[in-house]
């Protein structure tokens, strides 16, 4: 196998891909101090209100361990309140914080600068073109993830 096939599989090149929409994702987020991750969680539960941590997993496709540390660092930053649900006190709820909308709603303009980073080599339907096969390819493929979401869950996160 030469690089250049290496470099033409699809693995490698979603690897690549990721690697760089967090690249990208960071270098407009800076200013926030928060990753793709913690984005997406905070715009989950935004979204969603009183959601306990096993659904958020399933919301945004994301292992139970790794959620759990991803709360930890919100509500550190007071941006997550967990608080025990009436039915059931073991489970907690989570809501964001009044200075977790607030940052949802700073960090928005740097989001979107960062999506539209990711797909500005491509011409404009070249982009929805490869958002459709992207996403093609992750819902039918969703059963294969360590974590995969559940089914017909959209929040509208991208990072």
């Amino acid at each position: 196998m030469s690089l250049e096939q290496l470099n033409r599989k699809p693995g490698h090149l979603i690897r690549r891909a990721q690697q760089i929409a967090v690249a990208v994702f960071m270098e407009e987020c800076s200013a926030f101090d928060l990753t793709p991750v913690q984005y997406a969680a905070l715009t989950a539960i935004g979204l969603q209100p009183d959601v306990d941590a096993t659904r958020l997993s399933q919301l945004i496709a994301l292992d139970r361990s790794t959620v759990g540390s991803v709360l930890e660092r919100l509500e550190a930053k007071a941006l997550v309140l967990r608080n025990p649900s009436p039915e059931d006190r073991r489970i907690k709820l989570l809501r964001l914080s009044d200075a977790g909308r607030a940052l949802l709603r700073k960090v928005d303009a740097a989001v979107e600068r960062a999506q539209q980073r990711i797909v500005a080599p491509l011409r404009p339907e070249e982009r929805k073109t490869f958002i459709r096969l992207l996403t093609q390819l992750v819902e039918s493929n969703n059963a294969l993830s360590r974590a995969p979401a559940a089914q017909g869950d959209r929040i509208g996160t991208a990072a």
